[in-house]
């Protein structure tokens, strides 16, 4: 009995702790994570809005230009030319015929270089175009 119990003793190996599932609900975390963070993307420019009673909030991914209070035209904080923005958004409108447009313009901007960039929009086959504006704070 002596010799069995010496014998159990020599032959037990130290406990170990398996990491694999661990790394396994690690990587499933982490995935789950990646594909529910939803990306916001802004027009790489900073405006200040016009308020509107009736803005609501979209949470819809699309081509997002900003047009700030000297009249420059951006496109993911790329200055671009009016003259430029039809090719910019046709080639958006390629890749994503379901696309849509949102223009981020300052409050500032004049009628007619607004008129000037949705139109640039329209002739590129825009169908879905919006501009931005700010909810105003209900008191």
């Amino acid at each position: 009995m002596i010799n069995v119990r010496a014998r159990l003793r020599r032959e037990r190996k130290p406990a170990q702790v398996d990491m694999a599932p661990m790394l396994d609900m690690v990587f499933i975390l982490l995935i789950f994570f990646l594909v529910t963070t939803s990306f916001v993307r802004e027009s790489g420019v900073e405006v200040q809005r016009p308020a509107a009673l009736t803005a609501e909030e979209t949470r819809q991914s699309g081509l997002r230009l900003g047009i700030n209070a000297a009249g420059q035209i951006f496109v993911d904080g790329q200055k671009i030319d009016l003259r430029s923005l039809r090719a910019v958004s046709e080639r958006f409108l390629a890749q994503n015929p379901e696309g849509s447009i949102v223009v981020v313009a300052d409050e500032k901007v004049t009628t007619g270089l607004m008129v000037k960039v949705l139109d640039q929009c329209r002739l590129a086959g825009a169908q879905r175009l919006a501009v931005a504006a700010e909810v105003p704070s209900r008191r």
